[in-house]
């Protein structure tokens, strides 16, 4: 059947769909989790085997195209390393969105106009214009 159920047990518990960013969170915290690279294989392993290999592989793909993670080549098969941890993988996102745009400095108005009043002081503590205790940020 193509309604997600196989006859009239009802849909399957593997059969609800996860988001792509879910997926790559997941893939990436397994490869943060390893003590250096590994396969896809291990990552599945990792994953509780419940996704596909060639799923694996995809969502590993994508990381790399993304400059998330990086491979090298073990024997037939790549081996899979973190760039980024979820929260770097965010900001890369974040960067491309902004590098589509024609006016950036639209675009990072309105970001940092929405902002928080915490959050707010969090990027100026990061950008060194001061840090989360009120004074001034690092000396240059």
């Amino acid at each position: 059947m193509t309604d997600g159920t196989s006859g009239t047990e009802g849909p399957r518990p593997r059969d609800r769909r996860r988001g792509q960013g879910e997926l790559e969170a997941q893939v990436l915290a397994a490869l943060g989790a390893a003590e250096g690279p590994v396969t896809a294989a291990r990552v599945q392993e990792q994953l509780g085997g419940d996704l596909a290999y060639t799923t694996v592989i995809t969502i590993l793909t994508r990381l790399y195209e993304k400059g998330a993670v990086t491979r090298t080549r073990a024997g037939r098969s790549f081996e899979w390393t973190p760039v980024a941890d979820g929260a770097g993988l965010v900001a890369l996102r974040m960067r491309k969105l902004l590098d589509r745009e024609d006016d950036r400095d639209a675009v990072l108005s309105s970001f940092v106009s929405a902002l928080s009043p915490d959050d707010e002081r969090l990027l100026r503590t990061l950008l060194g214009e001061g840090s989360a205790d009120g004074s001034e940020g690092p000396e240059s």
